[in-house]
């Protein structure tokens, strides 16, 4: 008996050191760092990393996986810095807040997370819910998502949007005053920096990967204004400095001027869309080393999806109308002033898996088609503070590694041709 587990103990090592490795073979490859394709190479997977990248089409042992993706675009797995998992647009959005329950959130998030996956995007940063019923959804999504146990991106989640009374994320605008009541840091609404503090601590207490506030008004809340300031600068220094102690970063949607200038001052880490940017802003975002995410999709969505009648409440189409038709110009000036820009779309706000149009939104806006590639891998990666370990093809990184059909760098159409994805080492399409 002891002779026989030994031996069994002794395959079981050996089978260990001759783990089965995966050769995926690219005819064209951007893997994240070069300044361009390479051509005819060869990655090598063992288990969740990359051990090699080899020239020429390299061929491994016997019951070693070999992809053939000779006639094919490799890039390292996309990552979308802005997306809401949880929901997604429809004329019926806004009564989901009263009419669904947290398994109505759960049962649908399962679907888009799957959908977001195939479309290439093997990480996503969930910028965070305004509905106090979908923050327990999110994070258990993430954790389900770890463990295997449903199909998806790699999630970081910011859990609750914090905001401040009225604001954005306030998750009681538009009701009627009977219901409003005065939600509190609990659920993400704050006042002075004693509760922004205390929002943060909580943020943590849920299980957020980071911290999400809203700096400016909105597009998509019930409220009047889509770009005043909401919070002090004292507030948001509060913010940021509670945040840095559990080891948050901080992302900021702002669509005014004056919130964004506010939030670089007070140390954040991102804005997200930045609409009325002015030079005063940019000159800010360069001296800070702020980074941008742009979200030209979420904008061209809500100006198409606000001329349709009943589609949002009044006071919304109004502003998307007014809003959405002026990301675009604000990001060619961005880019071209040379400020830092990560890939991000708002997700939810359009119906998830289409995310790969922001590539094209990106590039007929002037950024060069490497750069816009760059964007969701190695500088999204940076963003994230995952650049030791994501967003480029390289020995060492996780293998996430998807696959177009044509070449993205000529056809921005390619990138919505994924007809290979792998995360963490397993794939999931091919």
């Amino acid at each position: 008996m002891k002779k026989a587990t030994s031996l069994i103990i002794t395959m079981l090592i050996l089978l260990n050191v001759t783990a089965q490795k995966t050769y995926i073979w690219c005819g064209s490859l951007i893997d994240g760092v070069s300044g361009e394709p390479r051509k005819n190479m060869t990655i090598v997977v063992e288990k969740n990393k990359i051990v090699a990248v080899e020239n020429g089409y390299s061929k491994g042992e016997a019951g070693d996986k070999t992809f053939d993706l000779k006639s094919k675009t490799v890039t390292p797995g996309w990552i979308d810095m802005h997306v809401h998992m949880s929901h997604e647009t429809g004329p019926g959005r806004y009564m989901e807040t009263f009419t669904f329950n947290p398994p109505d959130y759960a049962f649908q998030s399962v679907k888009f997370s799957e959908i977001t996956l195939m479309a290439g995007f093997t990480t996503v940063r969930d910028l965070g819910v305004s509905s106090k019923a979908e923050v327990g959804v999110v994070i258990s999504l993430r954790n389900a998502i770890q463990k295997g146990l449903i199909k998806g991106p790699r999630i970081y989640t910011a859990g609750k949007s914090i905001a401040t009374t009225g604001g954005h994320a306030d998750p009681t605008n538009g009701y009627r005053q009977d219901l409003m009541g005065s939600p509190g840091p609990e659920d993400g609404v704050v006042n002075g920096p004693d509760e922004c503090r205390q929002a943060v601590r909580q943020r943590y207490k849920d299980g957020s990967d980071l911290i999400k506030i809203t700096a400016t008004g909105g597009v998509l809340s019930v409220a009047k204004s889509p770009s005043n300031p909401q919070f002090t600068e004292e507030e948001i220094k509060a913010i940021v400095e509670a945040a840095r102690d559990y080891g948050y970063k901080v992302a900021v949607h702002a669509h005014g001027a004056e919130g964004m200038k506010r939030a670089i001052r007070a140390g954040v880490n991102s804005i997200e869309h930045g609409t009325y940017m002015d030079d005063e802003a940019i000159a800010l975002f360069k001296q800070y080393g702020t980074w941008y995410v742009p979200t030209l999709t979420a904008g061209a969505a809500v100006a198409d999806s606000a001329k349709k009648p009943g589609y949002y409440p009044d006071l919304v189409t109004l502003k998307a109308l007014e809003v959405g038709p002026k990301i675009k110009a604000t990001f060619t000036r961005a880019y071209k002033a040379g400020v830092k820009i990560a890939f991000g779309t708002d997700a939810g706000v359009y119906k998830h898996g289409m995310n790969w149009l922001e590539f094209g939104y990106m590039i007929s806006a002037g950024m060069s088609p490497m750069d816009a590639i760059r964007s969701a891998t190695i500088h999204a990666a940076e963003l994230l503070g995952e650049k030791n370990k994501l967003g480029s093809i390289e020995a060492g990184k996780l293998a996430d590694i998807v696959a177009v059909d044509g070449n993205p760098l000529t056809d921005s159409a390619a990138f919505g041709k994924v007809i290979f994805v792998m995360k963490d080492g397993i794939v999931y399409k091919q």
